[in-house]
């Protein structure tokens, strides 16, 4: 009787739901002036089919025009190529990436996000190996330090350290085994917009941070810059866990 009482009451709400989706397509028709709405003519799954076919920003446009639509529209199957195309080939993919409970749509939207950020933070610096070389303004003595410079080696690389510590490789000519500290250096104007935002290491002359367009980094003087260096082999993503604007 128990299992009889339980089919009833399953039958009973799956006839009320289905109601409620007549009323709803009801609503959506007498609101289109009489026409028909594509999700209920072709159905979700051609619906699905024809979305695939859009870019993202037409796809997210979609999201906006109903509660079916978006049904549709948001769904993780659909966005989840979408995430792979604008990922590939980019110098590293942004930690929130990561956050297991957010969509699809979330994670494409907040990668996009991230990848026009140029506030750097020290999970940025940390996160990544640097390539070091001098620029034509420095003295002609240290570019002469510069393997990159000569054309006998790769360009020297830099290391950042979460304890605000600052490295070199072993036997690094430039470096000479001094000790380094870096600083992020971040000021706002009164309405929340930065200022000034530069890394310094030592009493060096500031680095001016900039964002290339696949999302690599650059901290530049006149005297010499760093470059990120693309984390292809590295397990896991970079930077900050949460989004940083």
């Amino acid at each position: 009787m128990a299992e009889e009482r339980k089919r009833r009451k399953r039958e009973e709400e799956e006839a009320e739901e289905w109601e409620r989706r007549k009323r709803g397509r009801r609503k959506r028709r007498r609101r289109r002036g009489g026409e028909e709405d594509p999700v209920d003519v072709l159905g979700e799954e051609v619906m699905g089919r024809v979305m695939e076919l859009l870019d993202a920003r037409s796809v997210a446009r979609c999201t906006a025009v109903s509660r079916a639509w978006r049904g549709v529209a948001a769904a993780d199957r659909l966005w989840a190529p979408k995430c792979a195309e604008l990922m590939a080939g980019k110098a590293h993919i942004p930690r929130l990436t990561m956050i297991p409970t957010a969509s699809k749509l979330s994670t494409y939207s907040m990668t996009i996000a991230d990848g026009k950020r140029t506030r750097i933070t020290k999970e940025d610096l940390c996160d990544h190996d640097w390539e070091f070389r001098f620029t034509i303004a420095a003295p002609e003595y240290w570019r002469n330090l510069d393997p990159s410079w000569k054309h006998t080696g790769p360009p020297m690389r830099r290391y950042f350290h979460p304890d605000g510590y600052h490295s070199a490789d072993p036997h690094d000519a430039v470096w000479g085994g001094h000790e380094c500290t870096y600083t992020i250096i971040t000021s706002f104007a009164g309405n929340g917009c930065i200022r000034d935002h530069y890394v310094r290491i030592n009493r060096w002359p500031p680095m001016k941070v900039s964002r290339k367009e696949d999302w690599s980094w650059e901290l530049s003087n006149h005297l010499y810059r760093y470059n990120s260096i693309p984390d292809t082999d590295k397990k896991g993503c970079t930077g900050p866990l949460f989004p940083v604007w």
